[in-house]
């Protein structure tokens, strides 16, 4: 994959700009979501926009088209602001993936039903893509990712205290994962689950 992006500089801008898309519609559902609950923490970090200068980390992107994974500008939020903070919290943590999910579904009606042409139909296909893979990978549950958080906000209380303890082993768990070759065993089911459920694989 990494050959043919540097041997074919179009694939490389429309997978450059499928990714940039993507995380920043992710991270813009995060910060909307924050400002829609009362905290005014995102807007006074300028994240309330659909700018993906407000929101790419440029090492992030460097590495989700080098190695496959990567990250973008954390929205941050207090929750001493927030009416009930572990509900909303699971809801700002759960609104980037479903953005993604979103945005998948209203391109695949473009994709499918328009006359949208090669080069605007492989765009719309690898957007489509990366955006059910950012939702996929950020709802797994372990911490620095979304899916953490939105367990720790529905669980009973007793037991979100106990899975709040666990916060730290997850890097370590995404880690191993990874190099184990055992996180694409998670997800690509995952995405061919989710290509076939929108009729383009």
């Amino acid at each position: 994959m990494l050959s043919l992006l540097f041997e074919n500089p179009i694939i490389f801008v429309m997978v450059l700009v499928a990714l940039i898309v993507s995380i920043t519609i992710h991270e813009f559902a995060h910060a909307l979501a924050v400002d829609k609950l009362g905290d005014p923490t995102a807007r006074y970090y300028n994240r309330v926009t659909l700018d993906p200068r407000a929101h790419i980390d440029p090492y992030g992107l460097l590495f989700l088209v080098l190695a496959g994974f990567g990250w973008g500008r954390p929205v941050l939020f207090d929750a001493i602001n927030l009416k009930n903070p572990r509900r909303d919290t699971a809801i700002i943590s759960i609104a980037g993936p479903l953005s993604n999910f979103l945005l998948a579904i209203l391109l695949t009606v473009i994709y499918r039903y328009l006359p949208v042409g090669i080069f605007l139909g492989s765009f719309l296909y690898l957007t489509i893509m990366y955006n059910l893979m950012l939702g996929i990978f950020n709802l797994l549950p372990f911490h620095p990712l979304d899916g953490f958080k939105v367990l720790y906000g529905i669980l009973p209380i007793d037991l979100s205290w106990q899975w709040k303890q666990t916060e730290s082993y997850g890097i370590f768990i995404l880690i191993i994962l990874m190099l184990t070759g055992s996180l694409n065993t998670i997800i690509d089911p995952l995405m061919s689950f989710g290509m076939r459920f929108l009729g383009i694989r």
